[in-house]
């Protein structure tokens, strides 16, 4: 069974930092895109870090690029999103997701749970 546990959120001042964790289970964490998705109040599901299995290249959306930044360790089946410089606006719930597939842009199968970010202003 594929699992995905995201933990890390919390509240946090404009300009600070927070690095968000999410442990996979279930697949082989290699042969999977695996990227982060986050939902703020009232507005869509916004990709904002996709990590492909093909080649590892990792994309980000505009609105975090050069902020943010995904990693993972394959050994322990983990994807990290250290965010730094956060602004009001990153105010989101953040997922984990992943898809077995080799390049970003597929819609994800597999969800975490979701953890709070909040940012003060």
């Amino acid at each position: 069974e594929v699992q995905l546990q995201a933990s890390g959120g919390g509240l946090v001042q404009a300009g600070g930092s927070l690095r968000l964790s999410c442990a996979a289970s279930g697949f082989t964490f290699a042969d999977y895109v695996v990227g982060w998705v986050r939902q703020a109040p009232g507005k869509e599901r916004e990709g904002i870090a996709c990590r492909s299995s093909s080649d590892g290249n990792i994309y980000y959306a505009a609105s975090v690029r050069g902020r943010f930044t995904l990693s993972t360790d394959n050994a322990k089946n983990t994807v990290y999103l250290q965010m730094t410089s956060l602004k009001s606006e990153d105010t989101a719930v953040y997922y984990c997701a992943a898809v077995r597939s080799r390049w970003c842009g597929l819609a994800y199968d597999y969800w975490g749970q979701g953890t709070q970010v909040t940012v003060s202003s």
